[in-house]
């Protein structure tokens, strides 16, 4: 009963102000609050490990929201590597410096994160999980009204391991 009641309570303490949705301006780069939560989009990507025999990636992501602009985004995402060697999980949350708005025809972007990182027979091994580096560039080719082309490069294990992305990403409509 107290573990359902810990939500509402802290519900509570968030201002009615900070309960309801705003949109930044798309153009000038800046938001009405220093966060602005909400899935402002989703990815999903296929792509490619290199480390060792190298591994297929699926991997799929959430833009979470708005930290001080419309611009730093931040980001968390999953990725399952699968095939030579054992199979890998991480799972990661990354702040994302996109360097034009949303709308742009081209939307490059640059960001780092932290990730938590396992492997298959994970519970057999004293350093798993471990806690990652995460480095990301990209950017996104504008395929459709609110829909992306997205090809992304991660540096992850502190640049120990990279992998290379190729999938859609969609952004929400202003």
């Amino acid at each position: 009963m107290r573990i359902l009641l810990v939500p509402f309570f802290l519900m509570l303490t968030v201002p009615l102000s900070a309960q309801t949705e705003s949109q930044a301006p798309e153009g000038d780069g800046s938001a009405t609050r220093p966060f602005q939560l909400g899935i402002r989009g989703f990815s999903a990507r296929a792509g490619v490990d290199f480390e060792g025999q190298g591994q297929a990636v699926a991997s799929f992501a959430l833009d979470m929201g708005n930290v001080y602009t419309n611009r730093l985004r931040l980001r968390s995402s999953a990725e399952l590597g699968f095939g030579w060697g054992d199979n890998t999980y991480v799972a990661s949350v990354e702040i994302i410096q996109r360097f034009t708005a949303d709308a742009a025809r081209v939307v490059p972007y640059l960001g780092a994160g932290v990730a938590l990182a396992g492997l298959e027979g994970c519970g057999e091994v004293d350093t798993c999980p471990s806690i990652w580096a995460q480095f990301v560039f990209g950017f996104e080719l504008k395929l459709r009204d609110q829909i992306n082309w997205l090809v992304e490069y991660h540096a992850e294990d502190s640049f120990r391991r990279h992998r290379f992305f190729i999938g859609l990403t969609t952004r929400r409509g202003t």
